[in-house]
């Protein structure tokens, strides 16, 4: 869950580092520092807080010479966010300094022993760890040193690492945390996201884990975990610069909202031809998808939420029983899982810890693995054994939208696809979903352009505790609702299914307290204004999102596909009601993009 970014090559390093680091903020911004090595040594300069203030303390890098150097960005684990625990981290004799993203499982052990032996440590963090243990192994030979260090860590690391004996080399190992190679001409790079990357180079190398890779301004070597050189394919990257900049916007989570149309038609075109849906990177027979015999989805967060709306589309299409496991809690429950499970892995990053454990997890018990995933070469994007990527582009607001949006879509493709495949649909549905599923991007557009009032909503219920209610599929939206309001404008938001309200929740209902429905699934929806009746009895103001205080509307959709049109005026809400509190949209406090540890 931080964010690190190294160069090497002619020009002056610490300007490329800053820019690459405020590309990564969004992975953690509570602190930040540069290494850049020069006349024979290493300069380190760090502090806690955001970006803006290593700029101002290196003048925007112009105070920190040299033309190799690794940076940066944190959210907190192991230490409070202070300068001392803030990266990069030195060895006690000034040869190395070290980057690192991921979690160090066994570091008190390994702290214990390198303070026996007489290492001092400056930091409470479990990168500090590392850094000893390359003095303590290196005798000339790094890649050895680096090598025997990795050997002894347990839990996961992307590393970055330089040497005043090398003074312009880097040097990188990974093992479960992303790490990519930009290659450069007289200059390359590496990140732990391609956004730090593409303003210099959409040339790129992915690292598996246990590789090592040398980076010198001409060249880059990649070794396996054995020490044997390697040939890697170089990628290229797709989408430009521009896609990861604000473009007017004020905040990327609302440019990313706008973006929603444009992301969902991006996963539809691909995939349907000539009025059928086509699953590229998906080639289970018609045969083995009769033999699943249960799908469980698993995912985290908002992508778990996509999960829940997504499950009654499958259900509802394929007649196939559904299950959706929060990541964190099927990786540990012992899950009834064999050949004939099928299992979605869902996670914008492809990287998000509990999620591929949980594959993992039920990979081992026979189950075949679909990832639906934003990241191209991502951990879940390799360890799954069919990939279906969202197209969603860069997303870099914390707080997920389109990423969201474009993975409910995947589901609804799959969906579509999966019962076709097993018969389960009529021609004359089949055709009739596949033309509604093709004017979602439109009906998105629709629901912005129609909900033009929601600053001044927002701003009746940006100061009190919330509640969100729906059923069925609306209840999946109420929950992607209710996080939204939690994550970005710190307000206490609950969701809760409709039905429920009287089996003890309306006790909390008070005079003037705000309720948000969700009431878009036309086959319930007397059942719901029922519940928005009896909160209103007792003094409830109702928003609904479809005899209510204020409605938001969205345009007519089929019911399967309504949650990925009613959520976004909720994702509009949440925008709204953290901006009328003054709240940090894009990096809301505690949180961070890419959960890459436990």
């Amino acid at each position: 869950m931080c964010g690190i970014v190294g160069f090497t090559g002619a020009r002056a390093a610490a300007p490329v580092l800053l820019g690459g680091l405020e590309r990564l903020e969004y992975r953690g911004y509570d602190s930040a520092g540069i290494a850049v090595l020069h006349g024979g040594a290493i300069r380190v300069e760090k502090v806690s807080g955001r970006i803006a203030k290593l700029r101002e303390k290196t003048g925007d890098g112009a105070l920190t010479p040299g033309s190799a150097g690794i940076g940066h960005t944190r959210w907190a684990t192991h230490g409070a966010p202070t300068d001392l625990n803030a990266h990069p981290h030195l060895s006690n004799d000034g040869r190395f300094a070290v980057v690192h993203n991921g979690i160090i499982e066994n570091y008190l052990e390994l702290r214990r022993e390198l303070i026996k032996d007489g290492y001092v440590f400056q930091s409470e963090t479990d990168t500090e760890t590392i850094v000893h243990l390359l003095e303590k192994y290196y005798d000339g030979d790094i890649k050895t040193a680096v090598m025997k260090t990795a050997a002894r860590l347990e839990g996961s690391y992307a590393l970055g690492i330089v040497c005043t004996d090398t003074p312009d080399a880097l040097y990188v190992v990974r093992e479960a945390s992303p790490l990519i190679l930009g290659v450069g001409v007289g200059e390359n790079y590496f990140a732990s996201d391609v956004t730090a990357l593409v303003s210099h180079t959409k040339n790129v190398i992915y690292l598996e884990d246990g590789e090592f890779a040398k980076l010198t301004p001409d060249s880059i070597m990649v070794c396996d975990c054995a020490g044997r050189e390697l040939k890697k394919p170089i990628s290229r990257v797709t989408w430009s610069v521009e896609a990861a900049e604000k473009g007017g916007y004020e905040h990327f989570m609302l440019k990313e909202i706008m973006e929603q149309p444009a992301a969902v038609k991006a996963a539809l075109a691909p995939r349907i031809h000539e009025g059928r849906v086509q699953l590229d990177g998906f080639e289970l027979s018609a045969d083995e998808l009769r033999g699943v015999g249960k799908i469980i989805i698993t995912a985290c967060g908002s992508a778990y939420y996509a999960g829940c709306s997504g499950r009654y589309a499958i259900e509802r299409l394929c007649r196939v029983p559904v299950q959706v496991e929060l990541a964190s809690e099927l990786r540990y429950s012992d899950p009834m899982v064999d050949e004939h499970t099928l299992v979605l892995v869902i996670s914008q990053s492809g990287e998000t810890a509990d999620t591929i454990a949980a594959l993992k997890e039920c990979k081992a018990r026979g189950a075949k693995v679909i990832g639906i995933v934003n990241v191209v070469g991502s951990t879940i994007a390799k360890l799954a054994d069919h990939v279906l990527y969202t197209f969603a582009g860069p997303e870099i607001a914390v707080a997920t939208t389109k990423g969201y949006t474009t993975q409910l879509t995947v589901l609804y493709l799959f969906a579509l696809y999966l019962a076709e495949k097993l018969g389960r649909i009529d021609a004359d549905s089949y055709a009739a979903l596949v033309k509604e599923l093709q004017h979602l991007p439109r009906k998105i557009q629709q629901t912005i352009d129609m909900n033009w009032q929601l600053p001044k909503l927002a701003s009746r219920y940006s100061s009190r505790s919330l509640f969100f209610i729906g059923r069925n599929t609306d209840y999946a939206v109420a929950l992607e609702g209710a996080l939204k309001m939690k994550e970005i404008s710190y307000l206490h938001a609950e969701s809760y299914a409709a039905g429920e309200l009287k089996h003890g929740t309306i006790a909390l209902i008070e005079e003037n307290q705000p309720v948000i429905a969700v009431c878009c699934n036309e086959a319930l929806m007397d059942k719901t204004l029922s519940n928005i009746v009896e909160v209103k009895a007792r003094g409830a103001k109702v928003k609904i999102v479809s005899q209510a205080d204020d409605v938001i509307f969205i345009p007519r959709a089929e019911t399967v596909f309504s949650a990925a049109l009613a959520v976004v005026p909720l994702q509009l809400l949440a925008y709204y009601a953290a901006k009328e509190k003054g709240c940090d949209i894009d990096k809301p406090k505690n949180l961070a993009k890419s959960v890459t540890v436990e």
